[in-house]
């Protein structure tokens, strides 16, 4: 219960930072266009510094085990999330974007913030385990799926920031290598940037939407009740289930990381693959900014359900 309420208090005051951004567009004091050079500044140098940063920890078999663990888990839920969509998209006939919307989720810009702010950086470790399966899985399977691409985009998951700033990070975990202070200091500075600008980035691209007009659409709704809820309540209910099996003794915040990646919105990417192949962004754009509204209420919900599945 205690975790949920403080995930509830940070969501809130994450989406007070999202409102500033909104709130300087519609002032006029910026373009949404001038969101593009902060959220090169997110994904090129923030996103990497924290994911560098969260493999500064020891060594240990707990560690690396859980680490293993989250990653197997995030394969599991995507297996899932495929095969669940394609199972649903037989009744409710889901196109390319939005099966993508369904299966991928935001949990870069909006998850990382949250574990780190949540429950510390050296939780984010597990963060990374989902971001790198769902970024491999990305540039295969959703590139093929939304741009109808036959070939595997290798070179962009090798090129993907955070999949570089993954392996250095990893060789740095495996190696123990600790950073010089002033590079380490550098690299968490960098780091906790990463909230209020992941925020004020969606915060300003919302701030050149008409939100009537996003509200006004019907079949969003749809894709928003199984991104949010349908999906997430399954992974919830499973999760509590293996919680009680005792794999890790930290098993119940590991999952709970995976689940907060789970329960995320519609990634983004998705509207930025759209664009890259001429495919409908502008739906994208609408299901990915009303699953990030949503989600102020939808996450919290899914984290205190497991919570309460977990001590029965």
């Amino acid at each position: 219960m205690e975790l949920s309420i403080l995930l509830a208090e940070q969501i809130i005051a994450m989406f007070l930072m999202m409102a500033v951004g909104y709130a300087v567009v519609k002032a006029g004091l910026f373009e949404a266009k001038d969101s593009k050079v902060i959220s090169n500044v997110v994904v090129y140098i923030c996103n990497p510094c924290v994911v560098i940063d969260s493999f500064q920890i020891q060594l240990t078999n707990e560690t690396l085990w859980g680490l293993l663990l989250a990653m197997a888990v995030s394969v599991g839920v995507h297996v899932v999330l495929i095969t669940g969509t394609k199972i649903c998209s037989r009744i409710f006939h889901f196109n390319n974007i939005e099966s993508a919307s369904l299966i991928y989720t935001n949990c870069g810009y909006l998850v990382i913030p949250l574990v780190k702010s949540v429950l510390g950086e050296e939780w984010v470790l597990y963060t990374t385990a989902f971001i790198l399966v769902q970024t491999v899985l990305l540039w295969t399977h959703g590139v093929r799926l939304i741009g109808q691409e036959t070939e595997l985009g290798i070179m962009k998951i090798l090129q993907n920031p955070n999949v570089i700033a993954m392996i250095i990070g990893l060789l740095l975990f495996l190696t123990e290598f600790r950073l010089p202070t002033a590079i380490g200091s550098c690299i968490s500075g960098f780091g906790d940037m990463i909230s209020p600008a992941s925020m004020l980035v969606i915060g300003m691209v919302i701030g050149d939407v008409n939100l009537a007009w996003v509200f006004r659409q019907k079949r969003p709704y749809l894709i928003c009740l199984f991104r949010l809820i349908v999906f997430p309540v399954i992974a919830a209910g499973v999760f509590a289930f293996l919680g009680h099996l005792g794999l890790h003794p930290d098993i119940e915040y590991i999952l709970m990381i995976v689940l907060l990646a789970t329960a995320a919105p519609a990634a983004a990417m998705v509207t930025q693959v759209a664009q890259i192949y001429n495919k409908d962004s502008k739906y994208a754009s609408v299901i990915n900014v009303m699953s990030v509204i949503f989600c102020i209420v939808t996450m919290p919900f899914i984290v205190l359900l497991y919570e309460m599945l977990l001590y029965i």
